[in-house]
Formats: structure tokens, sequence, C-alpha cells
């Protein structure tokens, strides 16, 4: 049982995706307009959607994931955590979901990889073999209101596919954050905020993990509320 911030708990059971910084990074990346209206893809037990309800009081999430075990976990940590009037879990493939109205924010912590070996212990997490990254941003797109963003955290290498993927389906990268685990160290992680319909103009910014002698920086304390 993991203890959030708000008092909101987390129950993750065994099989699914951990708690993991790429979901708490991410959080703290999105910028959420007033009363926005949330679609998490890929969800698992509800992870992302209750970091997102702990930040903000007054969003409405609605999770989709494919694996049942997982969606059972959400379904859980949202009635445990008083939620079912602003969070909600469907267990669906969301390459077919189809979903009235347009969303202000699509959010996702996707499987990073097209191949390697697969994880055991959370098949669906580390290779995108049942949704590849192009299907996963013709999803978002389709789902987004004109002057949504979708919000992802990614591996560096996979920056200019991504790119050029939302380019093609009308999501414009806005923002970019690159995220090192150790000042010396190389990026690690991409976070990026793509808008339905927006002009060209990217900014970028970098954060930090832990210094190069292993302590942590005021980013990381920031995150973890330490």
């Amino acid at each position: 049982m993991e203890t959030l911030s708000n008092g909101f708990t987390l129950d993750i059971p065994t099989g699914a995706f951990p708690l993991s910084t790429d979901s708490i990074l991410l959080c703290d990346f999105v910028n959420l307009p007033r009363n926005a209206r949330v679609l998490d893809f890929g969800s698992g037990c509800g992870t992302l959607g209750t970091l997102l309800c702990a930040k903000d009081s007054h969003c409405h999430v609605t999770g989709v994931e494919l694996d049942s075990v997982a969606h059972e976990a959400a379904v859980e940590n949202i009635r445990r955590n008083q939620l079912t009037d602003r969070m909600e879990s469907m267990c669906a493939d969301l390459r077919t979901v189809c979903l009235t109205g347009g969303f202000d924010c699509c959010v996702s912590n996707p499987p990073y990889y097209t191949g390697g070996p697969a994880s055991q212990q959370t098949p669906l997490a580390r290779r995108d073999d049942c949704c590849t990254l192009t299907e996963l941003i013709v999803a978002a797109g389709k789902m987004l209101k004109f002057g949504g963003d979708f919000c992802l955290v990614h591996k560096p290498e996979r920056l200019a596919e991504i790119c050029a993927v939302a380019a093609a389906n009308k999501l414009e990268p806005k923002r970019l954050r690159l995220i090192r685990h150790r000042e010396d160290g190389d990026v690690s992680l991409i976070l990026l905020s793509c808008r339905k319909g927006g002009k060209p103009g990217l900014l970028w910014e970098e954060r930090c993990l832990f210094h190069s002698n292993g302590q942590p920086t005021d980013y990381y304390k920031f995150l973890y509320h330490l």
C-alpha cells in the first residue's frame, strides 16, 4: 500500500505496474485547466489518475486499461479513496474505445520499447506489443478537443519519432522537459506535451534528480514532498 499526498492511498496488486518515478514526474509536468477532463491511456491500477486527483481537486480522470486485473485494482483504489465522482476506470483497448466529447488533456506512461525481453512481472508494461507508439498518438489525437494537450513520459531515443508522429496527427510539440538521473549523467527520460491544433514553437527545460555525489536535488525533494 502506497501513501500519496492529500491522504490518498494506492494498493498495487502483484503483477501490476508499480508506483514509479516516471508517473510522479509526469504528474508534476502536466498543467491542467480548471475542471479539466483528463484521459489516462494505459492507466493500470489508477496510479497516475490518483496522483492527478491529489494534485488538482477539480479534475475528472477517465482511465483506459487493457489488463482486467489492473482495472479491478483501479476500481477498488477509486472506491477506497472516495473518488467515484471524479475518477473512473474502463477495461478497454485504447485503439478501439470510443468516448464522446473532447478531453482537455490526455496523459500516458506507455511501454518504452519495441523489442527486447518481456517483463515476467508486468508483461504489458515494458514492450509496446499491444499498442504501438503510433497507435497511442493516433488515439490521443482523436479523443482530445481542439487546443487540448497530450502529455507523456518516454525515453529520449524515441523523441524524434514521437514528434514526427504527433505532428502528422495535428499534435504540435509545445513543451519538453529533459530528465537526468544524475547531474553528470545523460538524459534518461523525456516529458513532452503536444497541443492539438497548436502553432509551432517548442519550449524546453532540464531537471535533475540527484547531484553527482548521490544526494537528492531540490527537485527530487519537491516531487516526493521531502
